[in-house]
């Protein structure tokens, strides 16, 4: 088994201001990537889960973009309060949260097969 069960990506991207898509860091990615790195820490769960910077997902007119792999869940629109519902109920429990998916097929995954954290 790899090191790693899941890697959740957070776009760090920053773009100029008044850029048309926006710009994920300028709404407050660093924010949420640190909340998320913390309460994964605070669960123990650090050394099965990876809270990655990336640079541009290309979807930052979502809002704040996370990707959830091997899975391929997006999630757009993210806030720092959203953070402890993904870990127990995507990352723990591998239920996906629809509000938060992005509305656009270009992001939805194919064949979702999403399964609960070996603990």
């Amino acid at each position: 088994m790899s090191r790693f069960q899941r890697h959740v990506f957070v776009c760090l991207n920053e773009r100029p201001a008044g850029h048309p898509k926006g710009c994920c860091l300028l709404k407050g990615s660093a924010e949420v990537r640190e909340t998320l790195k913390e309460e994964l820490k605070k669960r123990g769960l650090s050394h099965i889960v990876r809270a990655n910077n990336a640079g541009c997902l290309d979807a930052c007119e979502y809002g704040i973009t996370m990707v959830i792999y091997p899975e391929g869940i997006w999630y757009g629109g993210v806030k720092k309060e959203d953070i402890e519902e993904i870990i127990d109920r995507t990352i723990i429990n591998g239920e996906v949260i629809q509000r938060l998916l992005i509305p656009n097929s270009r992001y939805a995954p194919d064949g979702l097969q999403f399964g609960k954290l070996n603990l």
